[in-house]
C-alpha cells in the first residue's frame, strides 16, 4: 500500500507524550510481555479483528510490531475493513530500541 505512514521512534514518543494516538502493538502476547512500550496495548495479529479495536477518544490508532512487517498487515486488514489508519511505527520496536527509546 502506498499510503502507508512510516513513523520514527521520535514522532511516535512525542504523540503518547501528548497522548494524541493509540498505540497498538500486534506482536503476540509473550512478545508483549517481555518488551513493549508504555501506553501501548498489544491486539496480536494472529488474532486480529479491526472492528474489535481498542479506539479511546477518537484517538487515531498507529501500529507496531517487532520490525515493521505485522504492522503493515495490521494496516492493511484495517483499511480492508473500512478503517482509516495507516501509520505504523516503521522498524518498530527494534528501531525503538535502536533509538534508546524507553521500554517496560
Amino acid at each position: 500500500m502506498s499510503d502507508i505512514i512510516n513513523l520514527t521512534a521520535a514522532e511516535i514518543e512525542s504523540l503518547l507524550a501528548r497522548d494524541a494516538i493509540m498505540l497498538v502493538d500486534v506482536r503476540e502476547t509473550h512478545e508483549f510481555a517481555g518488551r513493549h512500550i508504555e501506553k501501548s496495548v498489544n491486539v496480536p495479529l494472529s488474532s486480529f479483528d479491526p472492528d474489535h479495536l481498542p479506539v479511546v477518544d477518537g484517538k487515531p490508532v498507529v501500529f507496531m510490531c517487532a520490525g515493521g512487517v505485522r504492522s503493515v498487515r495490521a494496516i492493511e486488514a484495517a483499511r480492508a475493513s473500512g478503517l482509516p489508519w495507516n501509520q505504523h511505527l516503521a522498524g518498530g520496536i527494534n528501531a525503538w530500541i535502536q533509538a534508546g527509546k524507553p521500554t517496560i
